[in-house]
């Protein structure tokens, strides 16, 4: 249904389709605003849920409201694998491999690799040539304590680069040398050590729960996303009802009969009938016809008279529908106009006068409504 603000005019001459065309778009508003309600509470149901999640994630939290949304976002989780679990369990793991790093560096025959190799002192003109990457120990211990950020990220990349230390000097040095022979005997000392299996394993338990933890994240960040973008067209396509509407209404009421001075003393009446709240909606329906209205103060001066036939109406079905609603209705005060179908035989068409009517009751509903929301 578009809503580009046009609205169908047959013209004064025949006012039973002119006012059957406004009741119709009226309806087809309504009805696509009833389906809007319905997309809200799927919004609304949403958030619900998520403030819940965030309830229970931070346990009496002293943080603001924006601040427990973003920290439950980001704390989502899979078989409690939080972000600041994972980071506590990669640093457990890696002070574990420590360990099995001293044991191959205090082996008899780690003292070659426990340093750089000294190619000028060796006379090793060739070994950058034929070793891209050197490594040795000393420098894996100073990467595993840095604390600049170039500190290992996990034991896996340790592990590879102790590998390292052993292939290069394999690489470097013939099969029968004493380096080569030693390299290889550590390498597979280092291999088989019972403990690397277990923190290899352990921490590929950790990634996969890390893993899982972070598509869980993303597949509830793309939710929220989804849901905030389906509340912004939601919020665009009731500003165009509503715009439409205020079109529809202003015509429709400029069709109304003119209220009598007996209706406006009627409606003064009632509105003496109205609790306090429900006369702060009333003045909120005059104030936003009349920007210089003061709706505000412990003594407000209201002149009937002085209001447009717009204003007239609106107060008129808002007040007659609040008293409705506390039970009390026409008994206590009648706000219609007893006569006023003499005021519109002129025109001889009674089924008009009925329909224009309905156009008005209509429109001032839908007054009360915003009122309603304006003012809460």
């Amino acid at each position: 249904m578009e809503l580009d603000g046009s609205i169908p005019y047959v013209g004064t001459g025949n006012s039973t389709l002119e006012i059957e065309a406004y009741k119709q778009e009226v309806d087809q508003i309504l009805e696509r605003v009833n389906e809007l309600e319905k997309r809200v509470n799927g919004v609304e149901q949403f958030y619900q849920d998520q403030s819940k999640k965030q309830l229970s994630t931070t346990r009496g939290s002293t943080l603001s409201k924006d601040e427990r949304q973003v920290n439950g976002l980001k704390k989502l989780q899979q078989g409690g694998c939080s972000r600041g679990d994972t980071a506590v369990k990669r640093t457990r793991l890696i002070s574990q491999f420590g360990v099995i790093l001293r044991q191959i560096t205090q082996h008899k025959n780690a003292w070659p690799f426990l340093q750089p190799v000294d190619v000028e002192a060796l006379g090793l003109h060739d070994y950058h040539k034929v070793i891209e990457k050197p490594m040795d120990f000393g420098t894996i211990k100073k990467q595993m304590e840095a604390t600049d950020g170039t500190a290992y990220k996990n034991v896996r990349e340790i592990c590879a680069d102790v590998r390292l230390v052993f292939e290069n000097a394999m690489k470097y040095n013939d099969k029968k040398n004493e380096i080569h022979v030693m390299a290889k005997t550590l390498l597979e000392k280092f291999e088989g050590l019972p403990q690397l299996r277990k923190v290899m394993e352990e921490e590929k338990r950790l990634e996969q729960e890390e893993a899982e933890a972070g598509a869980q994240l993303d597949m509830e960040l793309a939710k929220e996303a989804a849901y905030a973008r389906m509340a912004r067209e939601i919020s665009n396509e009731l500003y165009e009802a509503d715009k439409h509407l205020e079109e529809l209404r202003a015509i429709a009421l400029s069709k109304c009969r003119k209220i009598s001075t007996e209706e406006k003393k009627k409606i003064a009446a009632a509105l003496d009938k109205l609790p306090v709240e429900d006369v702060d909606k009333a003045l909120e329906i005059v104030a936003q016809n009349d920007p210089n209205f003061q709706s505000k103060g412990d003594l407000v001066d209201l002149d009937l008279d002085a209001q447009s036939q717009c204003t007239l109406w609106k107060l008129k079905f808002f007040v007659k529908g609040a008293l409705e609603d506390q039970g009390k209705g026409s008994a206590v005060v009648d706000v219609d106009d007893n006569h006023h179908d003499r005021s519109n035989n002129n025109n001889g068409n009674d089924n008009n006068t009925k329909k224009r009517k309905e156009i008005c009751n209509a429109s001032a509903r839908t007054a009360k409504r915003r009122s309603l929301k304006a003012s809460s």
